[in-house]
């Protein structure tokens, strides 16, 4: 157990993705600009949908917890990326590296199921709109939630207490500007290949089953608004799914792009750059596609807004 307490006291050091040189500079700033956009979305998406009563629905209540789980993972990474840029202390402790690899794993894994119900919702919406308040109640959609929170939490921790059992000894360097799983088990002079085999069948459940639901709910719903005689309600229903289908696109495509490659298909600088795409610019996209696409949000934004409620 001593060499588990040594890892579990010692430091890493993250690199990062900036050095202070002026083209990082500028990048460093964009990407704090962009943080602060996905930050301000996210929270005023949430606060939106609390305020605006019209907008309590299963609909509206999953919508919110999605820009719940961005707005966590952008304060995952980011900040601590931040301090370290603008402090020049590059270190973080084993705790703190748990503490991102928890949050990030978990809230991964939570949005990925959190879609394929918000999927599974449209369609009901969508195909059985007379039967929806019996198939997709408030109780149901609650429930619904909290097991998306759930599962994710368990796959959190899962990687997290096979990360803590593993030794780490050389180089403490990680090339990543987060502590995030792939970039940690280079690091490790354990045998991690177990590890890798299980992490691989999490995603497999995590991402295929999932996508099957989104894609068998979406089949569904295209059958259903081809068959629509009124051109606006296939027009309204198209808005709806569409902004869905642009979020979903966007996280699965990077997440499984990230974790369903062999190891040894993997590269440092590769890695960073996708996990900046979906940690960080998603985040900012996901409240934007919703708002613009969606006229009962555009509609409560601008009402709390000129009522000063909103920020």
């Amino acid at each position: 157990m001593a060499w588990e307490n040594q890892t579990f006291n010692s430091e890493f050091i993250l690199l990062g993705i900036f050095n202070h040189s002026p083209t990082h500079t500028m990048l460093f700033t964009l990407v704090l600009g962009i943080f602060t956009v996905a930050f301000l979305g996210n929270f005023s998406m949430v606060l939106l949908i609390y305020l605006d009563t019209r907008l309590h629905t299963p609909m509206y209540f999953l919508l919110s917890q999605l820009s719940l789980m961005d707005l966590m993972l952008i304060c995952t990474s980011v900040p601590r990326m931040a301090f370290n840029f603008l402090s020049g202390r590059k270190s973080i402790s084993m705790a703190g590296c748990g503490t991102q690899i928890f949050f990030y794993v978990s809230l991964l894994g939570a949005e990925c199921f959190l879609l394929a119900v918000m999927a599974y919702d449209r369609y009901v919406a969508i195909c059985h709109p007379l039967r929806y308040t019996m198939l997709m109640s408030q109780k149901l959609c609650v429930l619904l939630t909290v097991a998306c929170w759930a599962l994710g939490s368990s796959d959190g921790i899962i990687v997290l207490s096979a990360i803590l059992s593993f030794s780490y000894c050389g180089s403490r360097e990680i090339h990543h500007f987060f502590c995030d799983v792939a970039a940690l088990l280079p690091l490790s002079c354990t045998d991690t290949s177990t590890f890798e085999r299980l992490m691989f069948i999490c995603c497999v459940v995590m991402l295929i089953f999932p996508v099957l639901v989104i894609i068998i709910s979406y089949s569904r719903v295209l059958q259903a608004v081809i068959r629509m005689g009124s051109g606006e309600s296939r027009r309204k229903a198209f808005a709806t799914c569409s902004s869905h289908l642009s979020v979903v696109g966007l996280y699965y495509g990077a997440t499984m792009f990230m974790y369903m490659r062999p190891a040894s298909n993997h590269t440092a600088d590769q890695d960073t750059m996708v996990s900046a795409f979906y940690t960080i610019l998603t985040p900012m996209l996901n409240p934007l596609i919703y708002s613009l696409r969606n006229r009962e949000v555009s509609r409560a934004l601008k009402k709390l807004s000129r009522k000063g409620k909103l920020m």
